[in-house]
């Protein structure tokens, strides 16, 4: 994936934490996670008229101060912003791109609900949620490995967390998005 030049350092940050031994949910949430929001994202971005290098950013931080320390995980949005702050304050980003980037991690969860009150904030949101629904089986794995989940409550686990996350997609996602969430539904069930 092409990032910004901007952008690149910060993305190397970020892939290296998901490369590191204390991160619960493993390489894979570079791979099939993260990697799939900032595409989905700046997607969104061209859609709605979204500031791109926002969303970027905000795309390749949101999950960021859970990958770095578990005990952030179960509030990771609100830990979050802060752990970008200081990331990108490290690397001399300005003022105004900090809390725009802030704003977007802080709601972006579908589990928790907040207001996304900037275009970026709604494409940071949508595309994770689009994440998910495409990458079902980083969804399985985090269900089945990483939680120790039976069959059954994985599967319904799974479901719980699709459907999350398609209430919190804006409706252009929700277009882009039918097919494929109807297919993960229908494998789960």
């Amino acid at each position: 994936m092409a990032f910004s030049p901007r952008n690149a350092p910060l993305a190397s940050v970020v892939e290296e934490a998901c490369q590191a031994e204390s991160n619960i949910f493993g390489y894979g949430i570079w791979t099939h996670h993260i990697l799939s929001v900032v595409a989905y994202g700046k997607q969104l971005a061209d859609i709605l008229g979204a500031d791109a290098n926002i969303v970027e950013i905000a795309a390749l931080l949101h999950d960021y101060a859970s990958i770095k320390d578990q005990a952030m995980y179960e509030d990771h949005h609100l830990h979050g912003p802060y752990e970008a702050e200081k990331l990108l304050q490290e690397q001399n980003y300005p003022r105004a791109t900090i809390l725009a980037v802030k704003e977007c991690i802080a709601s972006h969860r579908g589990s928790i609900r907040a207001e996304q009150r900037t275009n970026e904030a709604i494409c940071l949101a949508s595309a994770d949620a689009m994440a998910h629904i495409a990458q079902v089986s980083s969804l399985l794995y985090l269900a089945y490995v990483q939680h120790h989940m039976t069959i059954d409550e994985g599967s319904k686990w799974v479901q719980e967390k699709l459907r999350r996350s398609w209430n919190k997609l804006c409706p252009e996602a929700r277009e882009l998005m039918q097919e494929q969430y109807q297919a993960a539904l229908k494998i789960l069930r």
